[in-house]
């Protein structure tokens, strides 16, 4: 016998356990809100980007293999600003309490495609000190890179500032809610058909006729608020055995 999907059934489902759907949710979104909140710790990022280019003398002009050189260039540049060659200068000009590989986990660098123009990005807990990591990196950099490349094509376009109210990019407590009660409503609704698969029991006279496929016949139902026989005493009769040769109201 095939098995139809009936979506008033699913309905039913979801609707019997609503309670449990619901419950979850709120666990979820309880938890991810806490954690956001107060466990997990702010991150700021900042940013500076640098400009790749040539110097050039009045007579030199523009070309496309040199705007392209430069465009190659920063793909190299890029390796070379997390390097140990930079960052170690990095962390003993700020007497940074951590190694030059912990800091280039912090450093990310990008570029637009066919642009010469790179962006040194820096996250750090403390918004002050992400600021002080991305203008000291581009500067050692701009400094080295000369000695490294032989080259000198590399200037300081714009310098990260700190703002009055820096904000942390991450954690980001209401997406973290929102995507924990999206996640507990999955979750919660997937928990109700797997209890509803497990639950062979049956508890209805449509389900004896379904899975059985037996008619039925007759049905007990069940009474309630039955209510419960008193006993009513009538005060003019008096509580007592009676005697011998004697009856109730003589």
């Amino acid at each position: 016998m095939e098995e139809t999907i009936n979506l008033r059934e699913l309905f039913l489902v979801l609707r019997k356990r609503l309670w449990l759907i619901v419950l979850i949710t709120i666990i979820a979104a309880t938890v991810s809100g806490v954690i956001s909140f107060f466990v997990l710790t702010p991150v700021y990022e900042s940013k500076t980007q640098i400009l790749v280019n040539q110097a050039k003398s009045d007579q030199q002009l523009y070309n496309n293999q040199t705007v392209q050189t430069n465009v190659q260039l920063i793909n190299t540049y890029n390796d070379i600003i997390t390097s140990p060659a930079i960052l170690d200068k990095v962390v003993k000009e700020l007497k940074l309490n951590k190694s030059a590989q912990s800091l280039s986990g912090q450093i990310q660098v990008t570029s637009a495609q066919d642009s010469q123009v790179a962006q040194i990005v820096v996250q750090d807990t403390s918004a002050k000190r992400a600021v002080q990591i991305a203008n000291t990196t581009a500067s050692v950099f701009q400094k080295q890179v000369s000695k490294l490349m032989n080259v000198d094509n590399v200037k300081v376009l714009s310098k990260a500032t700190l703002g009055e109210s820096a904000s942390p990019v991450k954690p980001q407590p209401l997406l973290n809610v929102v995507t924990a009660v999206v996640v507990g409503l999955m979750v919660g609704i997937g928990l109700s058909f797997l209890l509803e698969y497990l639950d062979n029991t049956l508890k209805t006279e449509q389900d004896i006729e379904n899975i059985l496929a037996l008619p039925v016949i007759g049905v007990v139902t069940n009474i309630k608020d039955v209510p419960k026989p008193t006993n009513v005493s009538r005060p003019d009769v008096a509580a007592r055995v009676p005697q011998r040769g004697e009856t109730y109201g003589s």
